[in-house]
């Protein structure tokens, strides 16, 4: 197929997919680069790759909800993290991603990391024994990073639990002597302060909303090298960025949710690009001041 120049070429075979095909396309998980994120996973490689040696740093990834943050992590896993055998067929684990327990409690945080290793364990045992067990397993694995995605879910607790979970990170990153990341809302920051050592271990990396700006411009030309429409919609251009814009209110993954709709309506009315019309019915996915995205029908 020919003009296909605003479609990234990895992606141009789509096109000759169907329709229903090109919709089941867009749902797949995809990751677009942009600055911001780019110098989080060079943070987190150099964390990874600094030298071993007594209290770690530490880093906590905050930002507002559906920004990116669980796919900043999961690109940084998939690019850093995968497992092998060593040459002395040994396994080998450099990153452990999981996520953290609904609520502050040191036996489920051992639970949810041994869940990743697929092992037996007893969830009737005491804490000391899954604690060495997981120790074990790290060492073993010889893991470098662990990250704790959902890390706002410690502040579920009385501050006595709040406390024995931080302490539990604390002795787990003296122990292994490697970093660990928290992923999660900005309200995670308040599990930092139950103790002064615990905020002092950990240094605290914003991703904050997208700006009405160039950057953002270009991260539009990003989703539209994905898209897979046969025409060109040209959405850096002023006009659909502003309106974009005022619809996502800067969060990435309401952007990303508006343009899969739009590119879905293009393909099924055969307009085949995003046009100002298509992108005005979308209005109603505004997010609202109270933070809640709401569908008005």
């Amino acid at each position: 197929m020919k003009n296909l120049e605003h479609i990234s070429p990895d992606f141009r075979y789509v096109m000759a997919l169907s329709d229903a095909e090109r919709i089941s396309f867009m749902e797949q998980p995809r990751w677009i680069n942009y600055p911001a994120a780019q110098n989080i996973i060079s943070v987190l490689k150099e964390a990874m790759d600094s030298p071993v040696h007594p209290r770690m740093k530490n880093f906590l990834i905050v930002g507002e909800p559906f920004n990116g943050k669980t796919t900043l992590v999961q690109k940084f896993y998939d690019l850093f993290g995968t497992s092998y055998i060593d040459e002395n067929s040994n396994p080998v684990k450099p990153i452990l991603l999981t996520e953290s327990p609904p609520k502050a409690n040191e036996k489920e945080l051992y639970i949810s990391i041994l869940e990743r290793f697929f092992v037996p364990y007893r969830y009737g045992d005491p804490c000391t024994k899954l604690r060495y067990q997981v120790l074990h397993l790290f060492r073993s694995c010889k893991i470098r990073m662990l990250i704790l995605d959902e890390f706002h879910s410690l502040l579920e607790g009385t501050g006595r639990q709040q406390r024995e979970i931080m302490n539990c990170l604390k002795f787990l990153c003296n122990e292994l002597n490697i970093p660990i990341v928290g992923v999660g809302t900005r309200s995670a920051v308040r599990a930092l302060h139950t103790d002064p050592q615990h905020a002092s271990r950990f240094d605290v990396i914003p991703l904050p909303l997208w700006k009405q700006d160039k950057k953002f411009q270009s991260l539009l030309k990003g989703f539209e090298r994905i898209l897979p429409l046969r025409k060109p919609s040209d959405l850096f251009d002023s006009r659909p960025a502003g309106l974009l814009f005022s619809i996502s209110g800067g969060n990435i993954g309401d952007l990303h949710h508006v343009l899969k709709e739009c590119a879905k309506e293009a393909i099924m009315t055969g307009e085949e690009h995003i046009s100002m019309k298509i992108i005005e019915g979308k209005r109603k996915w505004q997010r609202p001041s109270s933070g809640i995205r709401e569908i008005i029908v």
